[in-house]
């Protein structure tokens, strides 16, 4: 539990909003291997001990391709470092794993080689939303890993699952309740959007956006927490001292199985559904090997692999995986999920941010 608990931090916090000094950067792991190498960027801490034990051997035996393991500086530090390199012409890493956000920010600089659907033979078996593409097209990055934040309970508190996100709002649960406290990580936007307005399209226009401040504004009264530290929040939900939030799915079900008294719970609405990239940086000469490299990551055997041991959800139609339904389960759901509205966060987020504070935890 300690393990999984630790590296699902470790990964989120790559994707939050801090910045880390570069002593976060970990001496690189190599495999090595007859003649070709690409350096590989990854999330740290024991997300990279997974990747480095669990899934790049499997890809150095079948490939013949050494891999260089890279732990990525946290927040949009990695992001600037692989701008100003690849000004210069080099590249830290050839492929990284890269937040959507930062995705699209990379796209405005056109910092990522465009990836070859041809070179990609399970390109037409990846869910649609894993597909990240440049304005004309082009496509800038494959999904790499994904996760779910879903809406968790105690269980000697809340005896029935609740089936809805409005279980947020229902005043019976005043004061009861541990949400993130970011507009850009919690999502609540968008939670708001689909419970109460039909859909996160909703918030395509600032007026949409203003009247899902207002709605989700309705929620304060039965907020707790607005929590950033995780565990934190979960100490609290174990207890039953904040016995309602939203959490991260994987974490709880571990937490279910080892006997706490707490349950996560997809609602009818979807799960929020997270997730990040494979980019490769334009300054990289090692294009073939990074296809190859996308090319085996987006297998169904390797997706599962991932499932199994790194927790992530797969980033591939489920008919293809050869998951157990119990397998599937801890870690993703049948129920289409909520994807993020990331574009807000790059060409809206002072002016939301902005509005959170205002509106929402100020």
């Amino acid at each position: 539990m300690t393990k999984i608990l630790n590296h699902r931090i470790s990964r989120r916090a790559v994707l939050g909003a801090g910045v880390a000094s570069a002593s976060l950067l970990a001496m690189p792991s190599v495999l090595r291997a007859q003649d070709r190498s690409i350096k590989i960027g990854v999330y740290g801490g024991y997300f990279k001990k997974s990747f480095d034990e669990h899934i790049f051997p499997e890809f150095t035996k079948a490939t013949g391709i050494a891999v260089e393991s890279i732990a990525e500086p946290t927040g949009e530090a990695w992001l600037v470092q692989l701008e100003q390199a690849a000004k210069a012409g080099q590249a830290p890493a050839d492929i990284s794993m890269m937040s959507q956000t930062s995705t699209l920010k990379g796209q405005a600089t056109e910092l990522w080689t465009p990836i070859d659907a041809a070179k990609i033979k399970n390109h037409g078996n990846l869910l649609d939303h894993f597909v990240n593409k440049y304005p004309d097209g082009r496509i800038a990055g494959i999904g790499a890993v994904a996760w779910y934040i879903t809406l968790v309970t105690n269980t000697d508190v809340f005896k029935e699952a609740p089936t809805s996100w409005a279980a947020l709002w229902d005043p019976a649960n005043a004061d009861k309740l541990g949400l993130l406290a970011l507009a850009s990580n919690s999502f609540l936007l968008e939670v708001t959007a689909s419970t109460f307005m039909g859909g996160t399209k909703a918030l395509d226009t600032e007026e949409g956006i203003l009247k899902a401040f207002e709605k989700l504004a309705e929620v304060k009264p039965n907020v707790r927490l607005w929590y950033r530290d995780e565990a934190q929040f979960e100490q609290a939900l174990k207890s039953g001292e904040i016995p309602m939030g939203q959490y991260y799915h994987d974490v709880t079900g571990l937490a279910a199985a080892d006997g706490q008294p707490v349950r996560s719970t997809f609602p009818k609405e979807g799960g929020i559904q997270d997730s990040g990239n494979w980019v490769i940086s334009r300054a990289s000469t090692m294009v073939d090997e990074a296809h190859v490299f996308i090319d085996h990551m987006s297998q169904p055997a390797v997706q599962a692999l991932m499932s199994r041991k790194v927790g992530t959800a797969p980033t591939l139609k489920k008919e293809v995986l050869d998951l157990k339904p119990e397998e599937f389960a801890a870690v993703s759901s049948d129920i289409p999920p909520i994807i993020p509205r990331y574009d807000l966060y790059t060409t809206k987020a002072d002016w939301i941010n902005q509005k959170w504070t205002e509106l929402i935890v100020g």
